[in-house]
């Protein structure tokens, strides 16, 4: 399915931070999100490239896709938890247990990102999840990852970080 303009406008990210432009599966039994990101020259830290046709062909940059790591994430707590930043719940990587990068991709065929949450507690305020992250384009496997996040609903007038006094 196309992006949905209210998923993107919730988003703590403008469109160039957030790089997908499909949502390709939605699978709540299964804990699984997929989405699709286009590959191109011009994508963050790829257009930095100093490439080389042999020695250092240009590619999705390894940075680029941890940061995509968090958005799909994203993806998976808006569609599947249903945590809407405009509700006041942000999410923040905590932990990359492992990242593996299988092969280069290269900018031209879009990447499936698939997220799937192997763990998740849960209290009214927090969401601690743990992620399986697999990435490929076309028949190659590009990335996987094994990840830990906290999503928090912060209250107004909160200061980020500050205990709660009770």
């Amino acid at each position: 399915m196309a992006i949905d303009p209210a998923f993107v406008a919730d988003c703590p990210y403008g469109p160039g931070g957030l790089l997908l432009d499909e949502i390709v599966r939605i699978d709540p039994k299964e804990s699984l999100i997929v989405g699709r990101m286009p590959t191109h020259d011009d994508l963050p830290l790829t257009r930095e490239q100093r490439a080389h046709p042999v020695r250092h062909p240009r590619h999705v940059s390894g940075g680029l896709m941890v940061h995509m790591t968090g958005m799909i994430a994203f993806a998976h707590s808006y569609f599947i938890l249903g945590l809407k930043h405009a509700d006041g719940w942000i999410g923040y990587g905590g932990r990359i247990h492992s990242a593996r990068f299988k092969n280069l991709a290269k900018p031209g065929e879009p990447m499936l990102l698939e997220c799937k949450a192997t763990q998740l507690r849960q209290t009214p305020t927090s969401v601690l999840g743990r992620y399986a992250f697999r990435f490929f384009q076309g028949d190659s496997f590009i990335y996987e990852g094994d990840q830990t996040a906290l999503w928090s609903l912060v209250r107004e007038g909160a200061v980020a970080g500050a205990e709660s006094e009770a």
